[in-house]
């Protein structure tokens, strides 16, 4: 038996998620760690999917609401081993590199604003993501309009030098 299921994510408004892959029960913990060392101000809720044992929804965070939410949807996911960060207060690029050091971290899927897809394939033995669809699909190729925007943007975000 192989099924294949999408699970939707709807990121709040004002907040990013990431999606990835871990390995151990204490990848809660040293994720809240990493989230906190790399901005102390950010906002989240962390879930993990255990996949051995009493295989539960783990988690963490310091924001009840975010918490609750990575709760929900880590078990909707279902797929051993993966995590899912709800943030505020900061972006993915803030938080990546500290996340890709966590030990236990295998695969990042994911890491937007956009409402997020999740393939996830389902045989008897339990559940996997198979990939991820982030937001919506290209419309076209940028012209010279579009590139002055993308600049100024970053520079108004402070992300590139003025």
């Amino acid at each position: 038996m192989l099924e294949f299921k999408t699970v939707k994510i709807e990121v709040p408004q004002d907040c990013n998620v990431i999606l990835g892959t871990a390995h151990f029960i204490k990848t809660v913990e040293d994720l809240y760690e990493a989230l906190v060392n790399a901005v102390p101000n950010v906002k989240f809720g962390i879930g993990f999917c255990e996949s051995s044992g009493p295989c539960l929804v783990r988690h963490e965070g310091n924001d009840e609401r975010l918490r609750q939410l990575a709760a929900e949807k880590a078990f909707e996911l279902s797929c051993g081993h993966s995590f899912i960060v709800f943030m505020k207060n900061a972006y993915p690029i803030n938080v990546l590199d500290k996340i890709k050091h966590v030990p236990e971290t295998c695969v990042i899927y994911a890491a937007t604003a956009n409402p997020l897809q999740v393939v996830v394939a389902e045989t008897e033995q339990g559940r996997g993501v198979v990939g991820v669809i982030d937001g919506s699909k290209s419309k076209g190729i940028e012209n010279e309009e579009d590139i002055l925007a993308r600049k100024e943007f970053l520079r108004k975000i402070g992300y590139k030098l003025a």
